[in-house]
């Protein structure tokens, strides 16, 4: 949630401070705003709404010179969304400016402290709390690492914090603890963001802060401390990420260019992983004694992630024939888990900063289980502190509805599973052998999806009209419904649920009446028949119903059903990885028709680094 970025150097720093800005909007569209120290003094400027407001307010910048400053886009966790409640928070005396990612859970004692000292507030936010403090520090001290440093000891919550003081005009404050921040180097300037995408333009050479760092960052030096506050000499990392990634490239939308990316994206996910037909994952550590001596497996995910993982426990259970249970990460350190020394957790997440996650995968390591971590973002938290972790390689995704990392995280699981079921012998060469082939084949066959698109918008505008949408399916093709109905109700708005079709019967077919558009997916071709079942058991009910199949079901579904979108064979395990292209687009079309924000759907943010 929320983005953030400072710059320091010999540039204007607004106008740089906008274009990161404009890369991290996608963490949070709330509101925007700005704090730069100039020849003057300190110049804020915040505005409600996207971030276009606050280019509109200065001028693209124009009016707000000086060479340092922290911008900030926000997801409102405490107090509504307005221009007040916008960071950056100053401090009442105007000498401090802030921007912060997290949530200060104490903020209220807090204030009620600092308002008997006399402070007041003028905002509803926890964020002013943490100005306030660094002023009341200050005054002691007179020395802003100091109160910087009894602040961060003061307060209890998440953050990653962007400091200005008017005091200090030649240098930011970075503090991170369960947010992201990261720090770029460049030549006679340097950075601070949440996000690698706001930097890809000025520098590719960065490190990741750890929970209870501090830096102090100047034009010609970064200063890092621990959180005893020494000095650390940490790893940089370069970023290759291909900078036009983060541009639209003539799309429309960052959503279509992300879906239209997806078979180049899993092609790079897969290279060097097979050689000469085997699977081959170098990055791991795991010895074969410990990959045989594997307990129970955890997946452990959030969103669009859990629903790679439900595809995850169908495949891996039959490759692996080890049991497998998927969990809710927000769930999962609430649970008292069964979890300890000989299981294996398995975290996905594209950003490899999701709180939720984080805490998941800490609780399992507490409890002595080994970590194994499916992340997009090299050095982020969640890889860290894992054990071992395979990159997704999927490069930057801007749009808040994941695609191409969704696609990619079920191509590495899959990958894993052929590797660890190797070499357990739980998986015979015939059945090793496809899979190899198949995965090798996907970018080609997505690509076949992605090349007439035209069913697939003609479905989307008869469905765009309707304020609720059902989604079936069995086995696999229930975990492909899961992230088919999510994505329609992300980015449309329409109520969308999706339900495992033996169920209808158990309650939900009652939800069905004349007209219920109704998504029914049968890629699963061993359970097809069934499928076929319930297609007539809820168009008894009067469902108007859109089938998903592969080439060797179309004609049968052909005489039940009018509308039927078709994806090509493969093996039944990967038929996820198809089926969810279509679908990728009909809620993209769907939400295209309905006039919505399609990158930037209301009320959520890409990567959710609060509870």
């Amino acid at each position: 949630m929320c983005g953030i970025v400072g710059y320091v150097g010999t540039q204007q720093a607004a106008p740089l401070l906008l274009e990161g800005l404009c890369r991290l909007e996608y963490r949070g569209y709330d509101s925007a705003g700005m704090a730069v120290c100039g020849p003057d003094g300190l110049h804020v400027q915040k505005a409600k709404g996207r971030l276009q407001a606050l280019a509109d307010l200065t001028d693209e910048g124009k009016t707000m010179p000086g060479v340092i400053g922290i911008g900030h886009t926000r997801w409102a966790t405490h107090g509504e969304p307005n221009d007040t409640n916008a960071h950056p928070q100053v401090s009442e005396s105007g000498r401090f400016a802030v921007v912060h990612n997290g949530i200060i859970e104490n903020y209220a004692e807090l204030k009620k402290k600092l308002l008997e000292k006399g402070y007041t507030f003028r905002s509803e936010t926890d964020t002013e709390v943490v100005a306030q403090l660094l002023d009341w520090y200050y005054r002691d001290s007179r020395d802003v690492f100091e109160a910087v440093t009894s602040m961060l000891s003061a307060v209890e919550g998440t953050y990653a914090l962007g400091i200005l003081c008017t005091d200090t005009p030649d240098r930011l404050i970075a503090a991170r603890k369960d947010a992201p921040l990261l720090l770029g180097y460049g030549e006679g300037e340097n950075f601070i963001a949440s996000d690698v995408t706001a930097l890809l333009r000025h520098t590719r050479d960065v490190v990741y802060m750890d929970d209870g760092e501090l830096a102090v960052v100047t034009a010609g030096s970064i200063r890092i401390y621990d959180e005893r506050r020494r000095p650390v000499e940490k790893e940089r990392h370069y970023i290759d990420w291909d900078v036009d990634a983060a541009e639209k490239g003539g799309y429309d939308h960052f959503m279509l260019k992300e879906i239209f990316e997806q078979p180049t994206a899993i092609s790079k996910a897969i290279t060097g992983r097979i050689q000469e037909g085997r699977v081959v994952l170098s990055d791991l550590t795991m010895t074969d004694r410990e990959i045989r001596d594997i307990g129970r497996i955890f997946i452990v995910a959030c969103g669009s992630s859990y629903h790679v993982g439900m595809v995850g426990k169908y495949n891996l259970e039959r490759m692996l024939r080890r049991s497998v249970e998927v969990c809710l990460a927000s769930e999962f350190r609430y649970s008292d888990p069964i979890i300890g020394p000989g299981d294996l957790a398995i975290v996905i997440s594209q950003s490899g900063e999701t709180l939720d996650s984080m805490a998941a995968l800490r609780e399992a390591k507490k409890r002595g289980a080994r970590i194994l971590s499916i992340v997009n973002v090299v050095g982020s938290s969640i890889a860290r502190e894992s054990d071992d972790v395979l990159y997704t390689w999927a490069g930057p995704e801007i749009a808040v509805a994941t695609t191409k990392a969704y696609s990619t995280q079920m191509v590495v699981l899959n990958l894993l599973g052929l590797y660890f079921g190797d070499i357990m012998g739980t998986i015979d060469l015939e059945t090793y052998t496809a899979m190899v082939q198949g995965i090798q084949a996907l970018p080609h066959q997505m690509e076949e999806i992605l090349s007439d698109t035209r069913y697939i918008q003609a479905a989307a505008r008869e469905l765009a009209g309707h304020d609720q949408v059902f989604f079936i399916g069995r086995n696999l093709d229930y975990a492909l419904s899961l992230e088919g109905s999510l994505k329609l109700k992300e980015i449309s708005y329409i109520h969308s649920e999706a339900y495992a079709s033996g169920e209808l019967k158990h309650g939900t077919i009652s939800l069905i009446e004349e007209g219920t558009p109704v998504i029914a997916a049968a890629t699963y071709m061993p359970l097809f028949d069934k499928a076929m079942s319930n297609v007539v058991e809820v168009q008894a009910r009067g469902a108007n119903v859109l089938a998903l199949t592969t080439a060797a079901g179309t004609e049968r579904m052909h005489s039940r059903v009018k509308n039927v979108l078709t994806v090509p064979e493969t093996e039944a395990m990967l038929l996820p990885q198809l089926g969810v292209v279509p679908l990728q687009l009909l809620a993209y079309y769907i939400a295209l028709e309905r006039g919505c924000d399609i990158d930037k759907p209301r009320n959520l943010a890409k990567s959710v680094t609060v509870e």
